[in-house]
């Protein structure tokens, strides 16, 4: 039986002991780091390897390859991409050109991420970016102006799509106001209702349709003092499946990072409480791992529709793209 739960791996292929695991416990999917990923032929086999332990085919492989410094893929193996603030950058200058590019580039990433067997990408990012955003976030944001985040993230989440990648949008909803990195410590935002409503959340509420999306581990202690977004069945219930009106697959921002407090399986309990489908556990820490897996119900009900929905809209067979074409347009639009 399929378990609630994503999980990392320690390195670039699996030992007996992470197969032993993999097999027993069953989760929903598997997430790459760039410790995961040395060259094309061992990720491929890191994927196989992991399908064949949990026995199905399309068991997700989820990546964060979102371009500038957070990108797993690295070269000289694969293509380098823009940071999204180029998009937002070119989006002021020419909003055609920012849209095309943004597009062209998550095509080209799908492409890339196709070739290896990874069939889901945390990207777009739709947090707005502002003035005092902390580094964590920085230029992975396309630019504070929400018009621009909006159809920046939608010409990328369709990119994806349209090259076979489901989207993740994140990190909803909204991480743009914080001014700590979320791996270190708990950011608190302590700003209206009302004012992040008609900021922050538009974008995703735009965007509400797409299959996933992440949550932020950020305190709004204007909306819930007590617990961060992740573990909030408040803000869960009425920001994200309320006023957002996101209905897809949500799932955890990593649980292993210090902005949540206790241990991992309370962490996990939280989650689940709060109303997350999928807890997400990134450090390849195998005892971590055992307790998530220990801490994680099977998948079913609700949550196993939206993950069954999320999956049914990738596409088997990809025609009719020019990846030689493509690189040689971005490259133009980007001035390079």
């Amino acid at each position: 039986m399929v378990k609630s739960f994503i999980t990392g791996c320690s390195g670039t292929s699996l030992s007996q002991a992470e197969l032993n695991f993999l097999k027993q416990e069953d989760p929903w999917g598997l997430i790459l780091f760039r410790r995961n990923c040395e060259s094309a032929a061992q990720v491929r086999d890191l994927v196989s390897s992991f399908r064949d332990a949990v026995g199905r085919d399309n068991a997700p492989v989820l990546i964060d390859q979102e371009g500038g410094r957070v990108q797993r893929l690295q070269p000289p193996i694969w293509h380098k991409y823009p940071a999204a603030q180029k998009f937002g950058d070119l989006y002021r200058i020419d909003r055609e050109r920012g849209r095309q590019a943004a597009w062209l580039t998550a095509r080209l990433i799908a492409y890339d991420l196709k070739e290896l067997g990874i069939t889901v990408d945390c990207l777009p990012l739709l947090d707005a970016g502002r003035p005092e955003t902390s580094d964590v976030i920085g230029d992975r944001a396309y630019c504070e102006n929400i018009d621009a985040v909006t159809d920046l993230g939608r010409q990328t989440a369709g990119g994806l799509m349209t090259g076979g990648v489901l989207p993740v949008m994140k990190h909803i909803p909204g991480h743009g106001r914080a001014v700590v990195d979320s791996h270190l410590e708990l950011p608190v935002v302590d700003t209206s209702l009302e004012e992040l409503d008609g900021h922050d959340f538009v974008p995703f509420k735009k965007l509400k349709s797409l299959p996933l999306a992440m949550t932020a581990h950020i305190l709004f202690p204007q909306i819930d003092a007590r617990q961060p977004v992740t573990q909030s069945k408040y803000i869960i219930e009425n920001v994200i499946r309320g006023r957002i009106g996101f209905s897809g697959c949500l799932m955890s921002d990593d649980i292993s990072m210090k902005a949540l407090g206790g241990s991992i399986k309370e962490r996990c309990q939280a989650s689940f409480s709060a109303g997350c489908d999928l807890v997400l556990h990134c450090n390849g820490d195998l005892a971590e791992m055992q307790e998530v897996a220990a801490s994680s119900p099977n998948l079913s009900g609700t949550a196993q529709l939206r993950c069954n929905n999320a999956l049914s809209l990738l596409k088997s067979s990809i025609t009719g793209f020019d990846v030689d074409a493509g690189r040689a347009k971005l490259c133009a639009l980007l001035g390079d």
